[in-house]
């Protein structure tokens, strides 16, 4: 079959990947209503096209924090690329290496950051970091980052506990015995994903902790899960360098607002202050010609990279990102 558009891909691990991935990797909190808000309400924005402009010649590279992409599309931070791919995380590196773009590896990796580093030498990488109870586990994670080559930190927000999705608790979710949450081996007892592993994260975490990670590292830092004006304000004044408006992919609190809803609201807090980029429910290249019309220096995606990989490892994955690749730039064409 032709691989013509993510949603292809979508339909492809859905039939091949065993059904307790598939459900791992495509769940919603509750109800998931802002799962599938995330994807509607892009289809609700309409483009006021120009015609007679001279498109002969497109430049779709952009700058992330100084560092040149080569279109403004990354790939979002989620977890356990093993179950997708044997490769897991060095095959995320490696396309993402080969498309020029970045790629935010998740705390919960079933790669090491090293491994994920010395798979792809040279390629752009931030690291997302979860605040765990055992703060000196977090701090070590921070400094290894910084040491294996890793250019941003993003600190992801809205996890202080996990949200309800229903079917990983029909199914028991937990990672098969083979695979382990490679950057917290030794940290904890428990590095197998139980359901008690979420336990370990902080819920105190505050913004004064921050100023903590500031102190930490010389690694910018970017914060994840943004999603009103107030937090945009509190983000700017506690110094952060970019902000990932995301609602974690719907998986977290269910009722919250689509991303590119919230987009608009945090742009305009910011005022240019900091750089913004968006995750949740980009699916086609036009999307992302949405979101950087509404103010979005990038987007990041994190499910169909998944698909991608379920495909055909690092080359379907590369697929996936020459389509959105392929469809931002015709976008951009057509609406002049």
């Amino acid at each position: 079959m032709a691989m013509v558009c993510l949603s292809d891909f979508e339909a492809y691990a859905k039939k091949y990947l065993p059904k307790i991935t598939w459900d791992y990797f495509a769940a919603g909190a509750d109800e998931c209503t802002t799962r599938d808000e995330n994807i509607l309400a892009y289809k609700r924005i309409r483009f006021r096209p120009r015609m007679l402009r001279d498109v002969s010649v497109m430049d779709i590279r952009t700058k992330i924090l100084g560092s040149e992409i080569s279109f403004p599309v990354g790939i979002a931070p989620t977890g356990f690329h093993q179950l997708a791919w044997p490769d897991g995380e060095k095959s995320t590196a490696r396309a993402a290496r080969a498309m020029d773009t970045c790629y935010i590896a998740s705390t919960y990796s079933t790669c090491s950051l090293e491994e994920i580093s010395a798979a792809a030498p040279g390629g752009l990488r931030w690291f997302q970091l979860y605040i765990h109870r055992n703060r000196a586990a977090s701090q070590q994670l921070v400094q290894r980052a910084e040491a294996a080559g890793f250019r941003g930190l993003v600190l992801t927000a809205d996890l202080p506990y996990t949200g309800k999705r229903r079917d990983d608790v029909r199914n028991g979710f937990r990672l098969p015995p083979h695979m382990k949450v490679k950057n917290l081996e030794g940290a904890f007892e428990v590095c197998k994903m139980s359901p008690s592993f979420h336990s370990l994260l902080d819920p105190s975490v505050t913004w004064n902790d921050i100023h903590w990670l500031r102190s930490l590292t010389c690694l910018p830092i970017i914060i994840k899960g943004i999603l009103t004006r107030e937090d945009a304000e509190l983000a700017v004044r506690h110094g952060v360098q970019g902000i990932i408006v995301s609602n974690h992919g719907g998986r977290q609190l269910d009722e919250g607002p689509a991303t590119i809803d919230a987009l608009v609201e945090v742009v305009e807090a910011v005022q240019g202050r900091v750089e913004v980029y968006v995750d949740g429910g980009i699916r086609k290249g036009s999307d992302v010609l949405k979101a950087l019309a509404l103010g979005a220096k990038c987007v990041f995606v994190g499910r169909p990279a998944l698909w991608g990989l379920a495909y055909k490892g690092e080359e379907g994955l590369q697929d996936v990102l020459r389509i959105l690749q392929d469809e931002f730039r015709l976008s951009m064409a057509l609406a002049g």
